[in-house]
């Protein structure tokens, strides 16, 4: 476990860089990691993308599979490392504030 400092805030993250705590999360901390991780600035797109994880995590307490984020994104998952250049776990999950997904690596 460290931390991380962007823009003065402190975050707690294990190894991977993924929130400790995953109910600090709000869209300004999403702003702030994708700042962080070279994302950028977040886009209409990237939005539909980190809500539908952000959700879907609070109902089944996972991450989605990738083709389901893709389909209820409405997005091919070329788009979703064009969007996320980390990927849908390292990149997506985490500015989502989820914690590392299973068999991510």
């Amino acid at each position: 476990m460290g931390t991380i400092i962007i823009d003065e805030r402190e975050f707690e993250v294990d190894g991977d860089g993924f929130l400790q705590d995953p109910h600090i999360w709000d869209k300004e901390v999403a702003q702030l990691l994708a700042s962080h991780d070279g994302t950028g600035e977040l886009n209409d797109v990237h939005w539909k993308v980190i809500n539908f994880i952000r959700e879907y995590w609070l109902e089944n307490d996972m991450a989605p599979m990738v083709r389901a984020l893709c389909q209820a994104a409405g997005i091919r998952l070329r788009e979703v490392y064009e969007l996320f250049p980390m990927g849908p776990a390292k990149g997506a999950c985490k500015i989502a504030g989820l914690p590392k997904p299973d068999g991510c690596v």
